[in-house]
């Protein structure tokens, strides 16, 4: 057995049992990829995959436990070679963050810039995309953190730390009906077209709940994933707008205000997810620290190992 084989096994899974595909991701041949998965089936006294002639088409019961073992000893594997890394040079190396639009365009800003500032030889990335898919980057180790709203809390081989809490607010033009409204209702926002984001995206789920539980069904004219977007239509004048509350910039948006609506849809809470078992460079618990003072690098640490299961705002 060796890590050549487990590597060929993880990437058969990764690369959808193509292994084609899995030969060209390990820059090696696919039938000694094909002839190193076949030695370790035999070593084992298992079958891994179930086949179709030559061809590969799943995993079989053994081959799922195979798989999770596969997948901790790279993990310590990959863990080893960063801690070689990081004690060769401690201030440098890359670091990516999978991250929505909204926490990327709102959010990190003054984050990333204070980050950039603290350690110049670090080589930051930002990957954008829905929860469910920046949860898939670190699951699959293309990122190394993602920033997101409560959707990514549940998910397996992810640990998940709240960094702060938030509220959407309605935004219209200043002289907007909703404006004289007070304190502002769900009937009244649902009298008019709705602007707001994706379904996929920051909270929207709190947002239909609540006007599913009062039997109210609002026209969504437009959905979006950028808060920018929905605030242009608003000043077009064609709906009412829905964003997070950190989307508004009374500087910037002077032709819009902004409307709390907490009361309406409830608290709102962006976390930070690492994948379980995750070897973590220092600068990853300086980042993290400067999101949220609260999460010092000891109560991540606790959590990493287990050792604090719960942490809440």
């Amino acid at each position: 057995m060796n890590l050549h084989q487990l590597r060929f096994v993880r990437e058969a899974v990764r690369q959808n049992f193509n292994l084609t595909e899995a030969a060209k991701a390990l820059y090696t041949s696919q039938p000694g990829v094909s002839k190193a998965i076949i030695e370790l089936e035999e070593e084992l006294g298992v079958d891994i995959f179930t086949r179709h002639g030559k061809r590969i088409r799943g995993l079989t019961e053994p081959g799922r436990a195979v798989l999770r073992s596969v997948e901790l000893i790279m993990q310590e594997i990959d863990g080893l070679k960063r801690i070689g890394k990081e004690f060769a040079a401690q201030d440098s190396g890359s670091f990516t963050i999978a991250t929505t639009h909204t926490q990327a365009r709102y959010a990190l800003p003054r984050v990333v810039q204070a980050f950039a500032q603290r350690y110049p030889k670090v080589r930051l990335s930002l990957l954008q995309g829905n929860p469910k898919q920046v949860a898939e980057m670190v699951l699959k180790d293309q990122a190394d953190m993602a920033i997101a709203t409560e959707a990514i809390a549940s998910i397996d081989g992810l640990i998940s730390l709240p960094c702060y809490q938030w509220e959407h607010v309605v935004v219209v033009p200043h002289d907007h009906p909703l404006t004289r409204i007070t304190p502002l209702t769900l009937e009244a926002i649902a009298a008019y077209p709705l602007i707001t984001y994706d379904s996929a995206f920051t909270g929207r789920a709190k947002i239909d709940h609540a006007f599913q539980l009062r039997d109210l069904k609002p026209d969504v004219l437009l959905e979006a994933i950028d808060a920018d977007v929905i605030k242009t239509y608003v000043e077009l004048g064609m709906g009412v707008g829905i964003i997070a509350g950190m989307a508004y910039d009374a500087d910037r948006d002077k032709g819009l205000r902004a409307i709390p609506v907490g009361h309406l849809f409830g608290t709102n809470v962006s976390r930070v997810a690492l994948k379980q078992g995750a070897y973590l460079r220092g600068y990853v618990y300086s980042f993290i620290e400067l999101i949220s003072p609260t999460l010092t690098r000891k109560l991540v640490e606790q959590v990493m190992n287990g050792e604090k299961e719960m942490y809440e705002l």
